[in-house]
């Protein structure tokens, strides 16, 4: 459910906003036990931020502010946008594969009786390399995302122990 104003968490989230340049997002707490936060939009201006009733529970305010900072890292660098172009790419690649896969299985990539396609062994390589390298780039920029995440959440709060202190803790959870 989204929380107005005069929930703590909003005000947190408005704060925090503010040092990180960016418009209000909006701000949900979701009644979830598992301690998790995230934030989703595809620009700043139709950002949302959300936390679990559980990670309010499980941190105390300055590993809480460490998160939130966190996602509205992701929501200053594009990371939502970024993240979904990367997926769109692999789902790309991936259904590419399963193209040359069936093209193989039924012979529609050589010209009737021609022998001049791709060989066999050639086919094999597109068919299991091009969906792995999708997945490692993707996994590849997921990570790097994430890295500067959580270098902006620092620089927004000012330090990184708040954020260091809660991925420990949830960690422990």
């Amino acid at each position: 459910k989204e929380v107005g104003a005069g929930h703590p968490l909003h005000a947190m989230v408005d704060r925090l906003s503010q040092r990180a340049g960016l418009p209000m997002p909006r701000v949900y707490l979701i009644p979830d036990p598992s301690p998790n936060a995230f934030a989703t939009g595809r620009n700043a201006s139709h950002a949302a931020v959300a936390a679990t009733e559980g990670i309010l529970r499980v941190l105390d305010e300055r590993e809480l502010e460490g998160v939130i900072a966190h996602e509205l890292a992701h929501v200053r660098n594009h990371d939502i946008l970024i993240g979904s172009v990367a997926a769109t790419i692999a789902a790309a690649v991936m259904s590419l594969a399963h193209m040359l896969q069936y093209a193989a299985i039924f012979g529609g990539m050589r010209g009737g009786d021609r022998d001049d396609g791709p060989g066999p062994l050639a086919m094999i390589l597109t068919i299991v390399l091009a969906p792995m390298a999708a997945m490692l780039i993707q996994a590849a920029i997921s990570r790097s995302r994430e890295f500067a995440a959580d270098a902006g959440a620092a620089e927004i709060v000012g330090s990184p122990h708040g954020l260091v202190d809660a991925l420990k803790k949830i960690d422990a959870v």
